[in-house]
């Protein structure tokens, strides 16, 4: 009598075969369809936006060209304070630039400052432009002055002058008459005019090493009263034209200032210097042949799932791969097929 128990053994492991055959179609099939749900998604979908604490974040730690320059105004009994007004409208600190015109012709004092700031707003004193000047011509009114005619302001100020900043001309401090209490001004002073005179000054001229590196914010005039601190030095700058380039005392207000407002200009990071992290990135793709923008491509692509060099994309980058599991499961199929084909074989 025949047995027919191999035969069945064989169609066993065959219908076990096609069941793991029918696994792998729907293994297949669900990769797809995730695949396809990440391509059907935005390019930024999964980017999240900045919230405004971080961005205000990125601001406050917002590298600069140069730190600021901290120094504090000075104080009764210190070398250089001065005086100060009975009624607390004024206070004056001792300026080795602070003028009295002789012979002597009446009440009318002024002055010309100018104020350097960092990227970031605050009040420095150039170490990081050296060998630049500022000019701003004065007239004839102050010929006299030994700091002016052109007034000259070289940069860094640490290095020609023996009082870097000696002008409290912005913010306020509730202890004080007028500023915040940081020096954050360089200016020449004069004291002697007649009180009907006019002074005028022209536009400041920017020359030197790193005069690319400066920008003129603008001008900041206040005539015939004492000066008021209340402003700021970027938002309440103006044109030229619009600050006036001068004033004419008037009876019982013999007195006015003018600030020149610069600050160092942004980078553009166009010049790929050494200390750029970018340059680099820059450089090595362009000796390659690539003609790619380095690592702000890649950021762009892995950010955006934009196609790279190769045509793949950020967001196909970051799919679970299936590929390893669905090998493992080929070579187990492989494997058990080979046994199914030796068990029919050994039983013909």
């Amino acid at each position: 009598m025949r047995e027919y128990t191999p035969r069945f053994e064989s169609r066993r492991h065959i219908f076990g075969c096609i069941v793991v055959l029918a696994g792998l179609a729907v293994l297949a099939l669900a990769a797809g369809s995730a695949a396809a749900a990440v391509a059907d998604e935005p390019a930024n979908a999964g980017a999240h936006e900045p919230t405004d604490a971080l961005a205000a974040s990125f601001q406050a730690n917002e590298s600069v060209s140069e730190e600021a320059y901290e120094e504090a105004v000075p104080e009764p009994g210190d070398r250089w304070y001065e005086a100060s007004a009975s009624d607390g409208s004024w206070i004056s600190y001792v300026n080795p630039r602070d003028e009295y015109r002789s012979p002597y012709l009446g009440g009318g004092s002024g002055k010309v400052c100018v104020t350097l700031l960092n990227e970031a707003g605050e009040p420095i004193v150039g170490e990081s432009i050296p060998d630049t000047t500022v000019t701003v011509p004065t007239g004839e009114s102050l010929e006299w002055h030994t700091g002016a005619d052109p007034m000259t302001v070289e940069y860094p100020l640490t290095d020609h002058y023996e009082r870097p900043l000696d002008a409290d001309q912005f913010g306020t401090d509730p202890d004080l008459p007028q500023g915040d209490g940081y020096l954050d001004s360089h200016c020449i002073e004069w004291h002697g005019l007649p009180e009907d005179a006019t002074i005028e000054y022209g536009e400041a001229q920017i020359e030197g090493e790193h005069a690319e590196d400066v920008e003129l914010v603008g001008y900041i005039q206040q005539a015939h009263e004492a000066w008021d601190t209340d402003v700021d030095p970027i938002e309440d700058a103006v044109s030229y034209e619009e600050a006036g380039g001068g004033w004419t005392y008037e009876t019982d207000a013999s007195h006015g200032q003018a600030v020149v407002v610069l600050q160092l200009a942004e980078s553009t990071g166009d010049e790929g210097s050494s200390d750029d992290p970018g340059s680099n990135a820059t450089d090595s793709n362009a000796s390659d042949g690539t003609g790619s923008n380095g690592a702000d491509d890649t950021l762009a692509n892995e950010s955006t799932g934009s196609a790279g060099d190769d045509g793949s994309t950020g967001g196909t980058d970051r799919l679970p791969g299936f590929g390893p599991f669905a090998a493992i499961l080929a070579l187990a199929l492989a494997a058990g097929v080979a046994g199914v084909g030796g068990r029919v074989r050994s039983r013909r």
